[in-house]
Order: C-alpha cells, then structure tokens, then sequence
C-alpha cells in the first residue's frame, strides 16, 4: 500500500500509476494552532506500506507530517513501514567540520525516522552517501542519473562535456561522463588571498564545447550560475545544468533568469513553484518510473542494486 504526504502527492500519484494501485487513503492536515493531524482512512493491519513524503520547504512541516503518520501507520499495525524520502532534507549538516559547535543535523533526522518506527528508508541521491551509516535501519539510496543521462542522449548534444561544478561533485560527474562515454571537466574553486574573491579554476578545455553541469541538487544556483559564466568566458559554446533536485530556495529563479545558462533540467523529487514553473529555462523530468520500481522491488524482496548495473 502506497500513501502520502502533502509534500509532493502530485509525485506519489505518478508512482502508483506505475504500479498500477490505488493511492492509499489518509487525511493529512492540521489542528487550529498549527499541530499536525493525521488519521488513516482504511485498514492497514498487516500490510506492507510505503509512505512516500520528501522533506523539501516547509522542511519541518513536511519531516514532522512524515514521522506522525508513520506512528499512525505502527499503531495501526502495519507490518513494514518503508519511508520513500526522495528529497532528504537536514543532510547538509552531516558531520562537525574542525569541532566546531553545530548540530549533526542528519543524524537527528534518523534517528527520529527510527523511534517512531520506520523499518526502512528509500530514497534519491542523498547529499552525502555516509548519511546511510546514521540509521540503523536498511537504507536504499537510489539514483537519479539515470533519468538524467536518458535525457541527455535524447537532446543528441553536439561535442558534449560532462563538467563537476565543484571538487566534492567529481565522483557524481565522472559516473555520468562514463555512461555517455565523453570527456570530464571539473571546476576548481578557491580563493587566492583572504578577502578576495573566489576564482574559478577549470580543469580541461572546454573551448567550443557544449558543456553539462551535473549536480545533486540546485539550491540558490549561485554555484551553478557563476559556473556556467566561468565556462562560456573560456569559450564553451553551450552551457546546461542537470541536477536530481530543484530545491530553488532564496532568489535561484532570478540568479537563473539573470545568468548566462541555457537550460536547467531537474527532476520531480521536489515540486516545481510556480514561479520556477514559469521560467522557460527550467524543465522538470519525470522520476517516478525509477521510484517505482524501487518500490516494487523492496516489496517482492527483489535486489536494488541490480536496478544500476
């Protein structure tokens, strides 16, 4: 049985089209003051349920909609609860950089996605793939690069190149660049002198290329953004981003309207606002047939793995 959310119902919608059921029936709302409401509408003693619910803004609405319906669904004595989480919210925050005094915020989140009793969690593309050893629960993180790298090929792009925006996005790149079997190029940020700004340093010639930033997610697109001028200023002909999730918080659609990229194609493990839906540079790929699958699979105990090889 398949439920959600009011994180992304459109997406869950998707999903059991693909798997050909009905969408679980459940009433997902709040009291006067606020408080989350929750109450499943139909029987689920004894099922196999899967809660799909991304925790994207309003991050703690959505994370706290997540962990009340999952206490519905134990006390209502659900065999399994799996939590299919396809945007992961607080993985930024993943470890304490010099022991400085900060929260390991992803830790937290597992740990609450486990009291409340969630037997295991699926989701896309997570920040950090180290996130996983927080829980001690099975944890099924799966990829969106292949609903990426199936667009690319149909776009037929001319003298293509993959580029990591950043160092920490080279492993994610690299993997991209082999599918489509093309040369990789990575941005090198740093800065030279304190209180001087960051330069772009590119690592392979992208003169005349048409150039594909791959990332996990677009938050502000600054990075993107200043990226993609990097690159057409050392004469890339073309320059488009692909990123799993469009987070697109703060002024990301002016920096993309702004700036000198030519397309940004996301998938749908987040809703598109309206205002990004309305910005004719953003397009926005379907992910649910992956999701699906994935789901199938835990639910006949098939492999997950066996989906990316």
């Amino acid at each position: 049985m398949v439920f959600t959310g009011n994180a992304n119902p459109d997406l869950a919608r998707r999903i059991v089209r693909q798997l050909h059921i009905p969408l679980g029936d459940a009433s997902v709302g709040k009291f006067s003051d606020g408080e989350i409401m929750i109450e499943i509408n139909e029987n689920v003693r004894g099922k196999d349920v899967f809660l799909i619910q991304p925790t994207c803004a309003p991050t703690n609405d959505n994370l706290m909609e997540l962990v009340v319906m999952a206490d519905a669904f134990r006390r209502s004595s659900a065999t399994r609860i799996t939590a299919v989480i396809p945007y992961f919210g607080y993985a930024r925050q993943d470890r304490r950089p010099r022991s400085a005094r900060v929260a390991i915020s992803a830790k937290v989140v597992a740990d609450m996605l486990t009291v409340v009793g969630i037997d295991r969690v699926l989701t896309v593309d997570l920040h950090a793939d180290q996130i996983q050893g927080f829980f001690d629960i099975p944890v099924d993180n799966i990829y969106g690069s292949p609903v990426l790298v199936d667009d690319i090929e149909d776009q037929r792009f001319d003298n293509l190149m993959i580029v990591s925006p950043d160092i920490g996005g080279v492993v994610r790149a690299r993997a991209v660049a082999k599918s489509l079997g093309v040369d990789l190029a990575i941005i090198d940020k740093r800065r030279e002198k304190a209180n001087h700004s960051e330069v772009m340093h590119i690592i392979g010639d992208v003169e005349g290329r048409t150039c594909i930033l791959v990332d996990d997610m677009v938050d502000t697109a600054g990075t993107l953004c200043h990226a993609a001028k990097a690159l057409k200023e050392h004469g890339a002909a073309k320059v488009f981003a692909y990123a799993t999730h469009p987070v697109l918080s703060g002024r990301a659609i002016e920096n993309i309207e702004n700036s000198v990229l030519d397309e940004l194609v996301v998938t749908n493990t987040i809703p598109l606002s309206a205002a990004a839906q309305s910005c004719s540079r953003i397009r926005q790929l379907d992910i649910a047939p992956v999701v699906a699958e994935a789901v199938r699979r835990i639910s006949n105990e098939e492999s997950i793995s066996a989906m990316f090889r």
